[in-house]
């Protein structure tokens, strides 16, 4: 079982849409996906909730039952958990990323975003953990050179994702009516982006572990 974690210092990245749509991709590739919704917030949960999926499903937790309910998916042979959290700096967000073996950190192109990211990153760097950025809601163009220049200032701190995620109403389809993009418009550009970008993390996650007969 592998665990990723959405983190961010700054509000308004779109981590909670991704997330839930990275889990239709990785379910869609064969994954058994649960997610767990630390964010007080709770959107992925009503996102859930419209969804109604037995076999993707998704709860609110506390940062205390965290440890609890990785060991109780762990034994229903989840093999993907996807946490999402409010700010860097709330206690169930560090208890969420101590125990991911990923963090992917959802960016917007915009000058304060880079510089909010840049800031987490040297703390998850601090922390010892891995982690990502995910450039997200970008610029339709595929060669745009703001675009160029956020990737630049990004991998300055850490890692950038490919491919970048761009701007797309499909996401608030998705969003409103518990479904991924790549459920949307199966065969639209945001699906064929959403199924890469799952790829992308796939190759950044450690060997899946053997569970002990």
């Amino acid at each position: 079982m592998r665990t990723i974690v959405f983190a961010t210092q700054k509000g308004g990245s779109g981590k909670s849409i991704l997330a839930a749509c990275l889990a239709v991709a990785a379910q869609a590739a064969g994954e058994r996906v649960f997610v767990f919704d630390l964010d007080p917030k709770k959107c992925l949960v009503r996102w859930g909730v419209k969804r109604n999926d037995r076999s993707l499903q998704v709860r609110a937790i506390s940062s205390d039952a965290l440890a609890a309910k990785l060991i109780n998916v762990r034994a229903r042979n989840a093999s993907l958990v996807i946490l999402d959290t409010p700010a860097l700096d709330w206690p169930m967000s560090l208890a969420a990323i101590n125990a991911a073996d990923l963090a992917i950190v959802p960016v917007r192109p915009a000058t304060f975003d880079i510089w909010a990211s840049e800031v987490t990153g040297r703390k998850l760097k601090m922390m010892d953990k891995e982690f990502v950025f995910l450039l997200n809601q970008c610029p339709r163009a595929q060669d745009d050179p703001h675009l160029r220049e956020c990737i630049a200032a990004l991998e300055a701190t850490g890692p950038v994702l490919s491919p970048a995620v761009r701007a797309r109403n499909v996401f608030l389809s998705a969003g409103r009516t518990g479904k991924g993009v790549s459920e949307v418009e199966p065969k639209g550009e945001a699906a064929r982006e959403m199924r890469a970008l799952w790829l992308a993390v796939k190759r950044r996650l450690p060997p899946r572990k053997t569970q002990p007969s």
